[in-house]
Parts: C-alpha cells; structure tokens; sequence
C-alpha cells in the first residue's frame, strides 16, 4: 500500500551552475513549495509495478510531470547524500516552479517488483513509456509530460522520446551517451573496466537493493546536505572522491550484475557479441519533441559523444534543439542546469516569454576566456579548418613543435608499460613515456568544434595504445585542460556510418595485429575543446599510452577513468611529416554569447 504523503518536506537546493550565460527575464510560477507522495505504484507489463516518488507544489493543483527514470534505487537520491547515481536534481526546485518531479526506480530495483532485465532492455523502455502515461493520467498532473536528468537518467529519455508517447513534449538530457557499446563499455577499443568496476559496485550491491530509508527521514537529512554546509561537504566529497572510488570498485555487486559484467569485460568483443543494446543512435530520427541536451566539457571514456549524436541527428526541427557545452565539473549530487531546464520547460509548455526562444542552438564554454560562446550549429559553419603538424625542432629531436606548413621527415619514440607493472628504478632517465609537441600563438584565435589526431604510427609489438592530450599552456606556465582522445592501434578501423561531424566512430571489432615496424595511419578524434588562445600562449598535444600518466582526477572537476592499457611493454614511433598532424577549428569570427 502506498503512503499518501510524508510530514517533513525537502530542502532545495541549487548549487553548480544553472544558466549558461544568460538569465530568463521571466518566471511563469515560482514560491509554489514542496510536498511529497511517496512509493506510489506504477502497474507496468507481466504484473510488475515501478515504485515512484512524486513531489507535488504545496498549491493544490495540475501540474506538468517531470519524469526521472534510471537504473538505480533512488532512497537517498533527494536525501542529498552524493550517491554516485544522485543525478535527479532536487525536487523542490521543481515544485516551487510548478512542476511535479516523478522519480522511479526500474523493475527489480528497490522498491520496485518484477525480475530485472539487461540495461536499457527493450522492456526497460515499455515501462518507461508507460510511466509517461501513468503520470498523465494523475489528479495532480496536467497531462503534459517532461523528461529531466543526468547520466543513465538521460541516456534513457531518447530512447523513449523515439516512442513518440502521446503525452510527452520535451526532455532535457545532461551527459549521456547514445551507441553504449561504443560510449560506454568499450571505449576506444578495450573495456572501460576501471568505470564499470566503479559503477557497479557502487550501485547494485544487496545493499542498494535492500536500502529503505522513509520520507521524513530522508527529508531530514536534506536539511543538512543542502544547508549552508553544503559547500563544505563538497569540499569534503572532492578531497576524499579518489578513496571513496577505491572503496565502491572494492564492493561485491549481486550475482545477475556480475554476469553482465563478465560478458562485456571477457566475451563482447565485438558489437555483435556484446550483450549491451546498441542505444538510442540508430532512433534518433524519430525523435519529434523539443529538447535540450548538455555535454560537460570535461569528460573523456564516459559519455563521448553521445551529446553531439543526438543533437545533429534527431528528427526534432532545428529550431526545437539546443546544446550546451558546460564547462568541467564533476559533483555529487548532480545539481547543475536545473535553472536551464525549468526556463526551457516554461518556454516549451507555457509559452513564457522568458528568453528561452531568442537563445543560440548551440552554447558552449570556452577556456581562457571563462564565458560562453554561440552558435548555430556544432562544428560552428563559419570554423576554417587549423592543422598543426607535428614535428622535430632539433637535430637530436629532444624539442617536438606544432606548426601550421608540414614538417620534415623524421620520427621520435616513447615506451609503453602496462597499467600496474613495476619497473625497474630510475627508468624514466633512460627512455620517457610521453611525448610533448607545442605551438605558440602569434595572435589571438578562438578554437572551438572537432579536434582530430591523424598519426604515422608504428611500434616493435602487434598492439599498444595511443592516448592524446591537448592543454593550454598560458603565460604564466599553468596548464589548462583541454581534450583527450585516444585509440587501439590493432583496432583503427573507422565505422563510417556511425561518425558525426564531431567524432570518428572506431570500429573496435575489427582486430588487425601490427606488423612490428611497418607504420600504420591512425586517425581518431578528441573531445570538443573550445578554448580562446592567446598571443605568447601554447597549444601543447602530450601523446602517452597510460591514462594514468594524461588524465585528470574528478577530485578537479573532471569525469575521466584510467584505463586498462597498454597490453604490452614496447616501444612507439611517431613518424613525423605531412602525415602526423592534429586538427581544430578556429572560430574567431563568432561573437560572443551576451545573454
């Protein structure tokens, strides 16, 4: 039996970033307040019921449904605990804006009944579809339908979007991915075991499934992580967020998980023996409703590329869609972009004349400059195309440079030691692991849109790894992160009906081994970097083959996961020339966004 109500209500919160560079000159409904209805029953297929929570505005009244639908059980999610899966927003900001935020737990999770299918199954997204209609179809609902969320929270709503449900008007997606076997759980052509390993333990051990805690208590506890604390705790979470993934990737998941994750890490080698479904990527085209969808500037292996899939393939009009480039951060609870979502809902449902229409389809934040940019469209039109070659600037090739003319012939070699091996002391005097190639500004350029590596690549081995790095080295010395991208030699064959104008889909299933010495040419994309260089600043691509030795920590705001690579001790060449160059788009004919 479902409780009608609950006597404590929730405490709001809005911290991170709300709006992306702009405000809305009008709200259609706010200071509306917050109540709550907990554990109502959805009736789904095969006798199975979806638990819910639902929080209506304290106003009696009719109000358009926001529906969060993921994987996980949501028993601390408006609590405020940083969960990792705590990617719903807060609940009160909805309600004091006149919204009803439903929030359910998928079959077999939680609260939940019926027996849990494989992720993003099929039946995962007739249940979703049906909870759309169950919401419009309550007293407290309007009949209008809205989707909000990040992570598996949006990665779900174009899949149901595709549906076309009948009460559904528009969703708002926040880092998500779109082809999972690709985005997901093989990222760059090995599995992404250090994020699973991550993601799995910290969500679906017995005891998230077990975990009951009741609505007056987590409504409590809201009162003390979205308090004035709340900062502090978020210091606290950053400092501890590496220890805190140590312990979840040391937790036992349930049987059934263990089995999807040996069939990903051992048997999906291909996209056919994968388990994983494919994702949203091959229905974006019957998506019809309004939609906005933001990408976090700082992830790398999650949730690449999913973002710019869906906003240059989906069949909602083009002037329906925007997308978001936010600037990196990584936080727990995910707060960010509620303010965004509830402008655009006001424009989408209640006509509001907010602002909202007179915004650019694209927005994105560049680094060096700390506002955002505008476009209409990513890649922006306008971009020229600015290729820097890699080269020697030496005779001894100790100094590597970046230049717009191609280089001379030449090459320089960097070792590969797998992820964990000890070495002997005193190895990086003798031999480095990385490569370092710069490029000084003579004027000032704005870079934003596709950034590709196209390398002359050869190694003593049948297989290494190659991961890039592009930063911004400004006067002071400081480096700036950029982009990263990476690539498995032995599976460099693109899948050029699944690339976007932003991303080289790599074909990761088609394994050719390396002929030790014989140069291969790799080509591979990095994520968007929009960035305003400098005069006397550089541009720096570092090339490595160990994540460990590139990537950032999320304890710096930024999403990015080690990696299981490289598979053997060897050595790399990269072959300098015409063929060995990285390429961005340099922008600086378009304004800046005002608001």
């Amino acid at each position: 039996m479902a409780d009608d109500h609950a006597r404590v209500p929730l405490k709001g919160s809005t911290y991170g970033t709300q709006y992306a560079g702009w405000m809305p000159s009008e709200l259609a409904l706010e200071g509306l307040g917050s109540r709550t209805l907990p554990n109502q029953r959805i009736p789904v297929s095969d006798g199975a019921e979806l638990n819910a929570d639902v929080y209506l505005p304290k106003k009696e009244g009719r109000y358009p449904a926001v529906i969060s639908f993921g994987a996980y059980t949501t028993e601390g999610h408006t609590a405020g605990i940083p969960t990792g899966s705590n990617e719903i927003g807060s609940p009160p900001v909805f309600t004091d804006r006149g919204y009803a935020p439903v929030i359910i737990e998928r079959r077999g999770m939680g609260r939940s009944t019926g027996e849990q299918t494989m992720f993003f199954d099929p039946q995962d997204v007739d249940d979703h579809e049906r909870a759309i209609a169950w919401a419009a179809e309550q007293p407290w609902c309007d009949g209008d339908v809205v989707l909000f969320g990040t992570s598996y929270y949006g990665m779900t709503q174009p899949l149901v979007a595709a549906r076309r449900p009948r009460a559904l008007r528009a969703f708002f997606a926040n880092e998500m991915c779109t082809d999972f076997y690709r985005h997901l759980v093989q990222f760059g052509g090995v599995p992404a075991l250090f994020f699973l390993n991550l993601w799995m333990g910290a969500n679906f051990t017995q005891e998230q499934y077990d975990e009951r805690i009741s609505p007056d208590r987590r409504a409590l506890i809201s009162h003390v992580t979205n308090s004035m604390l709340h900062p502090l705790l978020e210091k606290v979470v950053h400092k501890n967020v590496s220890h805190m993934f140590d312990s979840f990737m040391a937790e036992t998941p349930v049987e059934s998980i263990r089995r999807i994750y040996a069939e990903w890490m051992f048997d999906g080698k291909t996209r056919e023996e994968s388990t994983i479904p494919e994702g949203s990527t091959s229905v974006l085209g019957d998506i019809e409703v309004p939609f906005v969808v933001v990408q976090n500037l700082g992830y790398f292996n999650l949730h690449q590329f999913g973002s710019y899939d869906l906003f240059q393939n989906a069949g909602t009009p083009e002037d329906q869609r925007w997308m978001i480039l936010g600037p990196a951060q990584y936080d727990l609870p995910v707060y960010a972009w509620q303010g965004e979502a509830l402008a655009f809902f006001d424009h989408v449902l209640r006509g509001t004349d907010n602002g909202y229409d007179r915004q650019p389809r694209v927005r994105f934040w560049i680094d060096g400059a700390d506002r955002f940019g505008e476009a209409t469209d990513f890649p922006p039109r306008e971009a020229r195309s600015m290729r820097l070659h890699l080269g020697s600037a030496g005779p001894d090739d100790s100094t590597h440079i970046l230049q717009e003319s191609a280089t001379a012939e030449g090459s320089n070699t960097w070792v590969a030691v797998p992820l964990g091996l000890p070495v002997l002391g005193g190895l990086d005097d003798v031999v480095t692991q990385t490569l370092t190639f710069q490029f000084e500004a003579t004027h000032d350029a704005l870079l934003a849109g596709l950034v590709t590596a196209n390398l002359k690549f050869s190694c003593n081995e049948i297989d290494s790894y190659v991961i890039a790095r592009l930063s911004r080295i400004d006067t002071t010395g400081a480096r700036h992160q950029l982009s990263m991208g990476a690539i498995r030699p032995a599976a460099h064959v693109e899948d050029t009906r699944r690339s976007t104008s932003v991303e080289i889909a790599i074909d990761s299933g088609q394994r050719r081994p390396l002929v030790p010495g014989e140069p291969v040419t790799l080509r591979f994309s990095l994520t968007p970097a929009p960035v305003l260089l400098h005069v006397g600043e550089r541009l720096q691509l570092d090339i490595a083959s160990r994540s460990d030795l590139l990537r950032m920590d999320p304890s710096e705001g930024y999403a990015q996961f080690d990696l299981p690579v490289p598979p053997y001790l060897c050595r790399n060449t990269i072959h300098f020339g015409a063929e060995s160059w990285v390429e961005l788009n340099d922008v600086s004919v378009l304004p800046h966004h005002s608001g």
